[in-house]
């Protein structure tokens, strides 16, 4: 803040949704199946802060609609993504968090269908800039928005920025966890891993999930990771343990950036004891086991094991800490240790580069994206633990 005094420069400008009669309908609606572009810009300048809420009659409506921008005369869009996700919940939900780039307004506490969206990411563009809006519901959305930007020139030294949508649903493990249940199921538990997951090697990250998988110069600025955990070790829980790792400029293996763990990427520690968290730069913006599902007991014992683990979203921004590229850069991370597991993984991942980008995976089609339901994902989840 200490430069908040300084001159700046610039024309400050807003595109909303506003009613233009000076009445209080100040929303649009867009049809079922429609696209809807809620800001068109002409010029140079920065978006500085984009601010909506969307009221769908439609389960999983943060899922359903999809949020594109453009840059210049770009053909293909450099951010794309389901709206939730794009504001840092998965799972087609909503729920109350706060970082410093992006947040969702909403009751606290409560699995949402509805909250204030903003996101603070600063976006540069040259020629112009495009917002869309695609309803891909069944219903028609109503949205309020607004879009605050600045006109101004653009320095050279500027990076266009981009965020991913991505899904793997299962992830391809390479333990079958069924047939260790069985095995586990006869012998001593109070051991609650298996050392027989642990004993896989991943010296390639080549079966990694990935989460960004870019070309060209720039610098990644964060992510977000969400897991349904249908596919534990048994008597354990915890769907972490699985490294991160940074791909750089092409260089061969070990990684320059390598992690030690799933929660350790995303600045946490024993998986996630605090339970849900929001902090700056790090933290849990969805943290939602089943509740009263009963914890489960065994029958040869008197161990009380952990209950269904449930749904997440984890995001850590790189802030302070940008991870600079000049070629290229493929963020991964394992799928259990070893990419031993089967989950459902997602993910949007924000960066900065010069154009063109490498194109994105073609975005899923709507059945593809939706999230599994908590009754399926809890039987898929006993199966194994």
């Amino acid at each position: 803040m200490n430069s908040l005094y300084l001159r700046k420069e610039g024309k400050s400008c807003r595109q909303s949704s506003w009613d233009k009669t000076g009445g209080n309908m100040d929303f649009i609606v867009i049809k079922a199946g429609e696209t809807a572009a809620i800001a068109e810009i002409e010029g140079a300048g920065v978006i500085q802060h984009i601010w909506m809420t969307v009221a769908a009659q439609d389960k999983y409506a943060f899922r359903k609609v999809l949020i594109s921008m453009y840059w210049d005369d770009e053909a293909k869009p450099s951010v794309e993504s389901p709206v939730g996700d794009f504001f840092g919940v998965g799972h087609g939900v909503a729920s109350h968090y706060v970082s410093m780039p992006l947040n969702m307004i909403t009751t606290q506490g409560v699995i949402e269908n509805k909250a204030a969206m903003n996101c603070f990411f600063e976006m540069p563009f040259r020629k112009g800039a495009r917002i869309e809006m695609t309803n891909e519901c069944e219903n028609d959305i109503t949205l309020y928005y607004y879009v605050d930007y600045v006109l101004k020139p653009v320095s050279e030294d500027s990076f266009y920025f981009h965020a991913s949508w991505r899904r793997e649903n299962p992830t391809r493990g390479l333990y079958d966890l069924s047939a260790l249940k069985a095995a586990h199921d006869q012998q001593d538990r109070s051991n609650y891993s298996d050392q027989r997951v642990y004993e896989l090697k991943n010296l390639t990250g080549d079966d990694n999930y990935v989460l960004l998988d870019a070309e060209g110069e720039g610098h990644y600025v964060g992510c977000n990771l969400s897991i349904d955990h249908l596919n534990p070790m048994p008597g354990f829980s915890w769907p972490g343990e699985g490294d991160d790792m940074f791909f750089i400029d092409g260089e061969p293996w070990p990684p320059r950036m390598h992690g030690t763990g799933t929660e350790d990427y995303f600045c946490a520690a024993w998986g996630y004891p605090s339970g849900k968290y929001d902090a700056p730069y790090h933290g849990l913006s969805l943290y939602a086991p089943i509740k009263g599902n009963g914890d489960a007991w065994r029958e040869s014992n008197t161990i009380l094991f952990s209950d269904y683990s449930g749904k997440m979203t984890q995001y850590r921004f790189h802030i302070v800490d940008p991870i600079i590229f000049r070629q290229s850069i493929r963020f991964s991370i394992e799928h259990g240790h070893g990419n031993s597991q089967s989950n459902d993984y997602s993910s949007v991942a924000y960066w900065y580069q010069r154009e063109p980008h490498k194109d994105y995976p073609e975005m899923l089609p709507v059945e593809l994206r939706l999230p599994i339901s908590e009754k399926e994902s809890a039987r898929l989840f006993y199966r194994t633990y």
